[in-house]
């Protein structure tokens, strides 16, 4: 389901089952000659679309202007930046917003800078908007204390479960270090255009790859959307399996 088309019944619906909630985050950033600006956005966005034919999810519009940086190509190259702080409150907006709404399975899911899941500047803004946010919530609908009171008693016999507050805001990795050591993972090369491109094939086109000596694309060549299917399945199964694991 994506949220955009959502009805208020079957939007109500989705928060009453604490379907899962999944917001794809991306970059417009510089990823060489011969690949699309959006491709972080792209593999999320084409993921949660993929888990939305496994499961029944609510995909919600993508976010596309994360923090890229320019350490790959500043502005002049087309890359657009936004600063920690700004997408940090944008994104405590956005998560508050929907934990006032009743939205207690929410899914920030990124590929942009996710190296065998290390946070960077993307991943930990994002993080820190969810777990701020939530404790945010908390304190405004139970009040000081609300931890400290005896209704909490079996918190952290909730830590593993749904009803762990601070699990309703999870940032999660299109790859898991599990995939990523499986197949590949770079940027703009063999395994990222293999997987963009078995995700939206028009946003690659490798035969520009010989127009640049850029170190960092020269593996594209190799790339192939057969192989990215492959990749595709191996991240979507571990996918799969942590978002619903609470269950």
């Amino acid at each position: 389901m994506r949220y955009e088309f959502l009805l208020p019944d079957a939007l109500q619906k989705a928060k009453d089952e604490r379907t899962p909630m999944i917001l794809p985050i991306g970059t417009i950033e510089y990823h060489g000659p011969h690949c699309s600006f959006g491709c972080d956005g792209l593999i999320a966005q084409g993921m949660a679309y993929k888990l939305e034919k496994r499961r029944p999810v609510v995909v919600l519009p993508t976010f596309w202007y994360g923090i890229s940086s320019y350490a790959v190509g500043g502005p002049e190259k087309g890359t657009i930046n936004v600063t920690f702080d700004s997408l940090k409150a944008t994104l405590s907006d956005l998560f508050a917003s929907m934990l006032d709404g009743g939205c207690r399975n929410i899914v920030a899911l990124i590929h942009h800078q996710y190296e065998q899941e290390t946070y960077m500047p993307m991943t930990l803004a994002a993080a820190s908007a969810g777990k701020t946010s939530t404790m945010a919530f908390l304190e405004r609908e139970r009040g000081n204390g609300w931890w400290g009171d005896n209704s909490s008693a079996e918190y952290y016999n909730q830590l593993d479960g749904a009803d762990n507050p601070f699990n309703w805001i999870r940032v999660l990795p299109c790859m898991s270090t599990a995939a990523q050591n499986a197949t590949g993972y770079d940027h703009a090369g063999k395994y990222e255009c293999s997987l963009l491109s078995a995700l939206y094939p028009e946003a690659v086109s490798l035969g520009r790859v010989a127009s640049s000596d850029e170190w960092f694309i020269q593996s594209a060549k190799d790339a192939s959307p057969e192989y990215g299917a492959e990749m595709l399945k191996i991240s979507l199964d571990a996918l799969e399996k942590r978002i619903w694991s609470a269950d």
